[in-house]
């Protein structure tokens, strides 16, 4: 008990000194890059990643998530529509308007050698899947009647595909379900259902298929389970497998790099797990109640390396990671991975 009281007086003392220190580095003028993490998941940001040459966030606000192409081009859905960096973080082209706004979540796939991002609509009630090159949409998935199920509301959050192309559809912010439908967008079955016991969803959130394990599975964030946000693996008939692991505040998304899986807190920090589902690192820790799971953190306010409503990340080849904040203004930083 001893150990755990001055381990988190540690962090804490840590966390304060890394926010008085890049404050002042912004209040100087440009912030100075900051170092996160431990031992092989150590990072350092790159400040002032994906601004415009005015310094100000190109995006607009976010509430969506990050994927990264074959060729290293890094999309970030906003609510106004996807905007396509560069590894250096200059926009290289868009696809803006009603028909790509309010992407809660993405996911990139190639299939017959092209690239498809695959997309949870919240507030307009769907899936999509579109070109990743053009943005062609090819193919959109809503409620589906023959479920027989009688919802008062369907608001999607997250969406995955599995190794046969079956797409799976998370209903996070209204009944729970989770929604299979086969590669033409046919609905086959549902699984899941809202509560707070132990195979329940309250708010399945993020899901990704977890590759780190053969056959692969679906990783669910079970986001507002009490006491804390916990993770799930489900088999993709939709059987309940297991907890992984409890007590991550409000978990919203997963991506996998090899054995390793980045996991958003929407309290203000990124959690690594290791293919054991230990905890490797913990980037960005926002040490300020107020700020956390907080929308309304302006631009003006942003502090190099602490993070205020975490809900997207993607690594790259390298292992560097992209993060994105729910934010009013945009938020999307580099995070560079040091040897």
């Amino acid at each position: 008990m001893a150990m755990y009281c001055i381990n988190r007086r540690f962090i804490g003392v840590a966390s304060v000194f890394l926010a008085v220190f890049a404050s002042k580095s912004l209040q100087a003028g440009a912030p100075a890059s900051v170092r996160m993490g431990a031992g092989i998941m150590t990072f350092e940001t790159v400040p002032g990643w994906g601004l415009g040459q005015d310094g100000r966030s190109v995006l607009g606000s976010t509430h969506g998530g990050v994927v990264i192409d074959q060729e290293g081009s890094i999309y970030v859905s906003a609510n106004k529509g996807v905007v396509v960096f560069s590894p250096d973080g200059e926009v290289i082209r868009s696809f803006i308007g009603e028909r790509y706004s309010n992407m809660h979540d993405v996911e990139i796939r190639e299939e017959d050698g092209v690239e498809y991002i695959y997309a949870a609509r919240n507030n307009d009630r769907e899936g999509m899947k579109f070109r990743a090159s053009d943005g062609k949409i090819v193919l959109k998935v809503g409620y589906p009647e023959e479920s027989g199920l009688n919802l008062a509301g369907f608001n999607p959050t997250a969406i995955t595909v599995g190794p046969d192309g079956r797409i799976y559809l998370s209903d996070g912010y209204a009944s729970n379900h989770i929604f299979i439908y086969d590669t033409d967008g046919k609905y086959l079955k549902h699984f899941g259902v809202k509560g707070n016991g132990l195979k329940h969803f309250n708010t399945a959130h993020g899901m990704t298929l977890d590759t780190r394990y053969d056959p692969p599975r679906l990783l669910i964030c079970d986001r507002n389970h009490q006491p804390k946000g916990r993770l799930l693996h489900y088999d993709l008939e939709g059987n309940f497998m297991s907890v992984i692991i409890t007590g991550l505040g409000m978990p919203t998304s997963a991506a996998v790099q090899g054995d390793y899986v980045s996991v958003p807190d929407l309290h203000g920090r990124l959690v690594i797990l290791d293919k054991s589902n230990t905890i490797m690192a913990v980037l960005g820790h926002n040490a300020d109640p107020k700020q956390r799971a907080n929308f309304g953190v302006k631009q003006k306010d942003w502090i190099e390396g602490v993070f205020s409503g975490t809900h997207g990340s993607y690594w790259d080849r390298e292992g560097n990671l992209y993060v994105q904040d729910w934010n009013v203004d945009g938020r999307i930083m580099r995070l560079n991975r040091v040897r």
